[in-house]
């Protein structure tokens, strides 16, 4: 049986380090992901940012495993995995260049299984004015002009996406990209 070419992926881990509850420490996370067979392990910021490398077609199989792990560490958290492709690919759909001032209130998130559930599909019916809200290839952009924290588009995103979603800003979505490498 041919070897299969590693390659990279990133995983978000969805609400770590941002309270209270689900604290951890990000060498804790590369040492899990390292533990499940994944090379290349390294972390960004300290808010649940990971980067990989595993087979391709593993980022269901990756995903599953990573989140099983953290229970087993206290941790319970929904992890998306997508490859740092398909994110390069997810980045380079922006569906508002010309809007975005402050790269910190453009948000971009991916989905738990890559489809935006159908409540999160609804707000795209709505006009956020000064907002904006874009549904693209499998994840969310949100334009959060007036703040994220103060936004009411943030507020309805996060109810309609529940536990399903996890976000990032637009410069930490790009410098995971580049960590990844050439992809």
């Amino acid at each position: 049986m041919p070897k299969t070419t590693a390659i990279p992926h990133i995983g978000l881990l969805r609400a770590v380090n941002v309270g209270r509850a689900n604290r951890i420490a990000m060498s804790d996370v590369r040492a899990i992901v390292e533990a499940l067979g994944y090379t290349g392990v390294r972390t960004l910021l300290n808010s649940g940012n990971v980067i990989f490398d595993a087979p391709p077609g593993d980022a269901p199989k990756a995903a599953a495993a990573i989140e099983a792990a953290l229970v087993r560490h206290a941790i319970k958290t929904r992890v998306v995995v997508v490859t740092a492709g398909t994110l390069r690919d997810i980045l380079a759909l922006h569906p508002f260049p010309g809007l975005v001032t402050d790269p910190a209130r453009l948000l971009v998130a991916l989905f738990a299984g890559g489809a935006a559930p159908p409540r999160v599909a609804q707000l795209a019916e709505r006009d956020w004015e000064p907002d904006r809200f874009a549904l693209v290839d499998g994840a969310a952009f949100l334009w959060c002009a007036t703040g994220i924290h103060d936004g009411v588009l943030q507020k309805a995103f996060s109810r309609a996406a529940g536990d399903t979603a996890t976000a990032r800003n637009w410069t930490t979505m790009t410098q995971l990209v580049a960590l990844a490498g050439d992809v």
